[in-house]
């Protein structure tokens, strides 16, 4: 099953995504998308949703509006750790991004006043579906609701200001989440998926899944030491090799690029560049 949630005409909500449409979701039990994943009442969810509406009529916000921790890994894939010049990391490298910073599909990202040097990084995203704590690895998967695209927005020079990658990670509306969650009903393996990203339509990363350092099932296990991970917390898995710092000449986020981050089975994320005004 796939669920977005959307802002339409009269109100803001979430559905199920059937056929290029959304059918809202009417249930005084669930007041947001986060609330069925809290009760893993995926089924109840899809039997109240109502009469489809084009998906064209709505606008898609971040899968989840109102996430709970979101959790990046850096330096992920073997790929872009060469092209970045550092060494393979023995632990996640983490950083948070705040919910404001991102969008939804179809919506613009801004290129701040502050710096030029916007780039594109597009990842899986895990969301949480249940309490976890102390997880083995090998028991991970039980506790992911879903799955979505996930592009983290870079401003590469604030990213360099300290050796914490937060500054560069949280201008607002930099990045973008959606365009949907993928239950993992459909995607019990995710190691199996292809990631690509493309800007203007020309392929800037392609990355499987089962290239990551730190699979899904470590990082859960690593940060179910860390943190009490919660339903609707989110993880971005990190990104392949081929970002625009790496280029030569070097490839910077203008107003106007297009961003696509696809991810086979899961969707396609789109976002178009605009400068802050």
């Amino acid at each position: 099953m796939r669920f977005a949630s959307f802002t339409g005409p009269d109100a803001a909500g979430f559905g199920l995504v059937e056929n290029g449409c959304i059918r809202p979701v009417a249930s005084s039990r669930f007041a947001d998308l986060k609330s069925v994943i809290a009760a893993g009442a995926w089924d109840e969810a899809r039997d109240a949703a109502g009469d489809p509406v084009s998906i064209d009529v709505v606008r898609l916000e971040p899968v989840l509006p109102n996430p709970g921790k979101i959790i990046c890994i850096g330096m992920n894939y073997l790929a872009h750790i060469r092209e970045m010049g550092r060494t393979r990391p023995a632990y996640p490298t983490l950083f948070t991004r705040f919910s404001d910073s991102l969008v939804g599909h179809g919506q613009q990202i801004i290129r701040p006043i502050a710096s030029t040097r916007f780039d594109f990084e597009g990842e899986l995203a895990v969301v949480i579906g249940r309490q976890a704590r102390h997880v083995a690895a090998d028991q991970a998967l039980d506790y992911v609701a879903g799955y979505a695209c996930f592009l983290d927005g870079t401003l590469r020079d604030y990213q360099r200001h300290t050796p914490q990658f937060i500054a560069g990670k949280n201008f607002r509306h930099s990045g973008a989440f959606g365009p949907w969650l993928v239950t993992t009903d459909e995607i019990p393996d995710p190691g199996v998926l292809t990631l690509e990203t493309r800007l203007n339509g020309r392929i800037m990363q392609t990355g499987r899944i089962d290239d990551l350092c730190f699979d899904i099932g470590a990082l859960i296990e690593y940060l179910s030491k860390i943190f009490q991970l919660e339903p609707g917390d989110v993880i971005a898995t990190g990104t392949p090799g081929g970002v625009g710092a790496a280029r030569d000449p070097r490839v910077w986020l203008r107003p106007g690029d297009v961003v696509e981050v696809d991810i086979d089975r899961v969707g396609v994320l789109r976002n178009e560049v605009v400068d802050e005004d």
